[in-house]
């Protein structure tokens, strides 16, 4: 069984990958896509697979792009809420959610074994269903974030993150205990994943408002802001920035 996999988070699809494998020897992964525009390109080349496992959301667009043209049944794995998830079902589509385990995923091949093939008609108007029910519905803030340790992959919460920080061009967290970890992340694409809840105060740090103790005016119209666990240096906000830090510190 040749299986290609969709997913932009490394860590994930490197288990995803060593778990179906474990399961059945005799798979084949053909391909780790991470991108809409790195499938497009595949999928235009290469034979089509017996079956994808593909997350909803990519950094450059929903995965149904590739998905439109390809015929193929498909394995969400997903972190899309309740009433997404029983759309899913009533269109006859499987799902994991993240972070998944062992039982989930052998759940999930083994209903795909059972399943006949549908017919291409069929799976295209399942994608053109879901696409739509997804269309209407905002792509919720994720609560935690999948964290590498040695190997071991493990859910933090976001909440529970002080700080994000770039330094010597690689990118750590720390938490309120005062936790260190590497995402694996850019900072740009942690700015767009954490939301509203985190400030990027100036091209190095991206701030937790709820880590922040006060912020004082400094020259050249820039703040100074005091937060809440050990830092070693001062944090400042650019004067570019400083309007609206202020206007999201105070809620507005």
């Amino acid at each position: 069984m040749r299986i290609v996999i969709i997913e932009d988070e490394k860590a994930l699809a490197l288990d995803l990958s060593q778990t179906l494998l474990q399961l059945d020897p005799s798979i084949e992964i053909a391909a780790i896509l991470k991108s809409v525009e790195e499938g497009k390109k595949w999928f235009s080349s290469q034979p089509a697979p017996d079956l994808i496992f593909s997350d909803i959301q990519l950094g450059d667009g929903l995965s149904f792009e590739i998905l439109g043209s390809e015929f193929v049944p498909v394995i969400f794995c997903t972190a899309y809420d309740e009433y997404a998830l029983n759309a899913f079902h009533a269109n006859g589509i499987d799902y994991i959610l993240k972070p998944f385990s062992t039982e989930s995923v052998e759940a999930s091949l083994q209903k795909f074994k059972k399943l006949t093939k549908t017919n291409n008609d069929g799976l295209a108007g399942q994608y053109e269903s879901i696409k739509r029910l997804l269309s209407g519905i905002k792509s919720p803030k994720p609560s935690s974030l999948l964290i590498q340790y040695r190997d071991t992959i493990k859910p933090l919460k976001i909440d529970d993150i002080a700080f994000f920080r770039l330094d010597n061009g690689m990118v750590h967290l720390i938490t309120f205990k005062q936790d260190k970890h590497y995402p694996a992340k850019s900072l740009d694409e942690l700015e767009e994943i954490v939301g509203d809840d985190f400030f990027r105060v100036n091209r190095q740090i991206l701030v937790n408002r709820k880590a922040i103790v006060n912020a004082s005016s400094i020259f050249s119209r820039k703040l100074s802001i005091t937060i809440s666990v050990q830092i070693n240096d001062v944090i400042t906000v650019s004067k570019e920035r400083a309007p609206g830090f202020l206007k999201w510190l105070a809620g507005s």
